[in-house]
């Protein structure tokens, strides 16, 4: 039940809306202040077609487009004019948003970074996207985890970028940490569209979270996004979907007082509970080990495929990106 989009908010509601923002191509200073003042216009719009919302979500690459031009001219900072604006539109609006930005890197190639700013212009929660969409995406690994944030009416929010969405321990550790609804923006085209849905509906079921997901929309003249907003409540049905219209703005109103209650209150399919507590019926307190090889492994620096010998790509030179050098060291945020 999405309580009509959002027109009948109840008390534990969080109305959200999801822009699925027509894909831009910018590639001139002039041009991403240009695309910033769009995205600014449609956070008035959002305030205004729906005075009961909450959050406005927009797309990965909601300034940039989907060229990956990596260009010092037109990366962004936190302390730069579009963040600025940004700030200033949820302040003058008086509602939170979820924005992305590609930001510079003086230490290596930009990150590829999102944003939780509140009404009153706080950076609530600042995220660099953790698993870049190789071979594709030249963007440098995120350093800073996996954040949660306070979010409004008493939500806990977390914030997935496009990929992310595709690796269920992604999801498992925003609801570890707390999260009760999990952001996913992405810039995805048409081929990615049966696993955005499923794996939408996954990530939910499996970690008795909400999930609110939407992607860039319509043509830059060579890509086209797909749009496709879609919420997904705790049991992994989908609550409301959009299509392929760009600059529509899909709401919903989600309960995460409702997902609380079942993770208090669920026996059967408490996933959330259940993957660290196996077999809890036959012995107290349920296994606590941890039995799955490829965790240790990766904790240890040792993970490896029983295939990984025959793996073609593994760089991004297919790509026409050049075989990177350096090597990547975990806690170094910059």
């Amino acid at each position: 039940m999405s309580g009509l989009g959002g027109l009948n908010k109840s008390p534990g509601g969080v109305v959200i809306g999801l822009a699925q923002l027509q894909l831009p191509d910018p590639h001139t200073r002039a041009a991403l202040w240009e695309q910033t003042m769009k995205v600014v216009a449609m956070v008035g719009k959002a305030r205004r077609s729906m005075p009961t919302m909450d959050l406005i979500v927009f797309p990965e690459y909601s300034l940039h487009g989907l060229s990956m031009d990596t260009s010092a001219e037109i990366m962004c900072t936190l302390d730069g004019p579009e963040v600025a604006a940004l700030r200033d539109a949820c302040i003058a609006n008086r509602i939170w948003g979820c924005f992305s930005i590609m930001e510079w890197n003086p230490h290596g190639n930009p990150y590829n970074s999102g944003l939780i700013i509140d009404d009153q212009g706080v950076t609530q929660l600042y995220y660099r996207k953790l698993h870049p969409w190789v071979p594709v995406e030249p963007w440098e690994p995120g350093n800073l985890g996996i954040p949660v944030c306070d979010g409004p009416n008493g939500s806990k929010l977390a914030l997935s970028i496009c990929h992310d969405g595709m690796f269920p321990e992604m999801a498992r550790e925003c609801a570890y940490k707390g999260a009760e609804i999990m952001i996913r923006t992405a810039g995805y085209t048409a081929p990615i569209r049966h696993s955005w849905n499923i794996t939408n509906q996954a990530n939910a079921f499996c970690n008795l979270m909400q999930t609110a997901s939407v992607c860039m929309c319509g043509s830059d003249g060579t890509f086209d996004s797909m749009g496709e907003a879609m919420f997904v409540n705790f049991d992994g049905v989908p609550m409301a979907q959009g299509g392929g219209r760009p600059d529509e703005i899909v709401s919903c109103e989600l309960r995460p007082d409702l997902v609380r209650e079942a993770r208090r209150h669920w026996g059967v399919e408490n996933n959330i509970y259940q993957f660290g507590h196996r077999g809890y019926v036959a012995v107290k307190g349920g296994a606590q080990d941890s039995p799955y090889t490829y965790m240790r492994d990766l904790a240890a620096g040792r993970y490896c495929l029983p295939w990984e010998d025959e793996i073609v790509h593994k760089d991004g030179s297919a790509f026409g990106y050049p075989a990177p050098t350096r090597s990547f060291e975990p806690g170094s945020a910059q």
